[in-house]
């Protein structure tokens, strides 16, 4: 339930202010996986994450990392910053709660999903 009202805000957001607010959200959407790509070189099994990209992945995929991504549009003066800012954050957390709905959670120390 809470996916589907942060999906709803973000494209709200998105559709009203346009421009740099919908290039925000889709980074926001894809940027807690870019640490797979701390993983790629070297050897890993299928499903286990590479141990030097594990605290990476699990800092990105915390909701209170987005949480704080969001609080800090209220630092900005302008609206031009904040608004992208914000609906950044809102993306981010909308990712992380899609991946909790879906099974997938933070990673062991040995890069297992918990």
């Amino acid at each position: 339930m809470l996916s589907a009202v942060l999906l709803v805000f973000a494209v709200f957001e998105a559709t009203k202010y346009g421009g740099w607010v919908v290039v925000a959200a889709l980074a926001g959407a894809v940027v807690p996986d870019l640490s797979f790509l701390l993983g790629l070189s070297g050897p890993h099994q299928h499903g286990r994450l590479p141990r030097r990209a594990v605290p990476v992945y699990n800092l990105v995929h915390r909701p209170v990392t987005a949480i704080v991504v969001m609080l800090t549009c209220l630092i900005p003066e302008s609206p031009s910053v904040a608004v992208p800012l914000f609906n950044f954050g809102l993306t981010w957390l909308l990712h992380i709660t899609v991946d909790r709905a879906l099974g997938f959670g933070l990673r062991t120390a040995d890069g297992w999903q918990r």
